[in-house]
């Protein structure tokens, strides 16, 4: 049924049913159901349809949010669909993990009167779900194939929007990733409660329905140096990520309970997926029973405190140097931890790794107030004098943050050009580095940052690399692969 916008003054905002914190604390699967076709109908007529789009401005990838919600109040879902994923390669993925409270929906323009926020990402899952069951997601036809190819090292969401892109020009491209599956962070390192694997897993099979060759348990730098692919491809995309952890520097960090945040997610994610995990096996990588201590206040860290919680763990504190208004991590995954029974300790930092016989035994920790703004314009936490005290535990997990592989050196390339950061450094606009025909994007470019971001970043180069590759073609006096093949 075809619905007026501007709902918002009859129509309340209203997630999709949530289950009950008890119920979810047992498995790992989603915690939110989906929409009924009225429900997303309806939610999406409260959208204003503001003439300047607040939405679409602060969203990564320019998604034209007031379109396809038009659309689905109208009950033109398909289009919908057709509108939403012309912007967007994994639009069901970002329905799901995109923190929409520091994006698109707190900028919603209706959150900002308080009348509520737009629920942007319950409807995008709604219409690309429905796509999918519809049968309406097909594989990437291109009207030309050219003969060129592209390599990608990685297959996270920086290769998938590149390739997709890529694709779409006819070139043939082959997805590089060390792992033995495709999806990098999105298969590994998220929880299946905020998404579940099979959804990647589809999504990875469409490519390789679109003509995109995807080779797992490929490690540039072991299996082939940078320098082959350069040979072998016309061009090459860097899109890593970024898996080393920010290191805890503190006294007994070096004991074995003491966890790289991506390890311990890595092992129960591995679980979910019916893989043999021997650590995990053994209790080293199973929160089960044990009191836990996961120290950080980001994303990451919420994943890691819910982990546990579904792991059985016998209490789940999260420790953060600053207060709850300043966390780096979504709201609305901090709500959903307290929902679950993790309990958050504010203004704390950790000091020392307390041990017992070789084993943890606790983390001593220290009082922390907010002083002077740093030149992030953060609040810096500043140490109370004689505020210590020890917080019991029998697993750390950090949750600092990661950085970049030293990659010159993993890669067997010591030309590649990167940043005091470690990060590669690529020209702005085409996203070349100084490498001739290589290419990068997502976290290794930018620093750790968002899916939506490696989404954008890849389909920015996928466009660098089709003019790099043409102009290439154009300097040798050849026509354009594509002309050439209709010829």
């Amino acid at each position: 049924m075809t619905r007026k916008m501007m709902q918002f003054t009859r129509l309340e905002g209203r997630m999709p049913v949530k289950r009950d914190a008890e119920a979810r604390r047992g498995d790992f699967e989603e915690i939110y159901t989906g929409y009924a076709p009225d429900g997303a109908s309806d939610q999406a007529s409260r959208c204003e349809q503001c003439g300047i789009p607040f939405c679409q401005v602060h969203c990564p990838l320019q998604n034209n949010i007031p379109d396809w919600l038009l659309l689905t109040a109208q009950g033109r879902l398909e289009e919908a669909y057709a509108v939403s994923s012309a912007t967007n390669t994994l639009p069901e993925i970002c329905g799901r993990i995109c923190p929409q409270d520091r994006l698109c929906e707190g900028s919603c323009v209706l959150e900002q009167s308080r009348h509520g926020t737009v629920t942007i990402g319950a409807v995008e899952k709604y219409i690309t779900d429905t796509a999918w069951d519809k049968g309406w997601v097909q594989p990437v036809r291109p009207t030309q194939e050219r003969a060129q190819s592209v390599g990608i090292i990685g297959a996270g969401p920086a290769g998938m929007g590149a390739a997709e892109q890529l694709r779409k020009l006819g070139y043939q491209v082959t997805l590089y990733d060390r792992h033995d599956r495709a999806g990098g962070l999105l298969i590994y390192g998220i929880p299946g409660f905020k998404l579940e694997k099979h959804i990647v897993e589809r999504r990875s099979q469409w490519l390789i329905d679109s003509g995109v060759e995807i080779k797992v348990n490929v490690e540039i730098g072991r299996d082939m140096t940078l320098a082959d692919l350069r040979q072998r491809h016309d061009a090459v995309l860097v899109a890593t990520g970024v898996y080393k952890a920010r290191a805890l520097t503190v006294p007994g960090a070096g004991l074995p309970e003491v966890l790289p945040a991506l390890t311990y997610l890595t092992a129960s994610n591995r679980r979910s997926l019916g893989d043999a995990v021997a650590d995990y096996d053994s209790g080293l990588l199973n929160a089960a029973g044990k009191k836990v201590v996961v120290i950080g206040g980001g994303d990451t860290a919420m994943d890691c405190v819910r982990t546990a919680i579904r792991q059985g763990a016998e209490s789940v504190k999260c420790l953060y140097r600053r207060d709850r208004a300043n966390m780096p991590g979504s709201q609305r995954e901090v709500a959903n931890a307290i929902e679950e029974g993790v309990e958050f300790v504010w203004l704390t930092a950790p000091e020392a790794i307390l041990d017992q016989d070789g084993h943890v035994s606790a983390v001593r920790t220290v009082r922390m107030y907010l002083g002077v703004p740093d030149a992030t314009g953060r609040q810096s936490p500043v140490p109370i004098e004689g505020s210590q005290f020890d917080e019991p535990a029998d697993m750390v997990i950090s949750a600092l943050g990661f950085e970049p592989e030293d990659l010159p050196t993993l890669f067997g390339e010591p030309g590649l050009p990167v940043t005091k950061w470690g990060t590669v450094k690529v020209d702005p606009h085409s996203l070349m580095s100084e490498m001739d025909g290589v290419f990068a994007a997502g976290d290794i470019v930018r620093g750790a940052s968002l899916v939506v971001w490696a989404v954008r970043d890849g389909r920015d180069a996928a466009a660098g690399i089709h003019d790099y590759i043409q102009a290439k073609l154009a300097a040798g006096g050849e026509p354009p692969q594509d002309m050439a093949l209709a010829s």
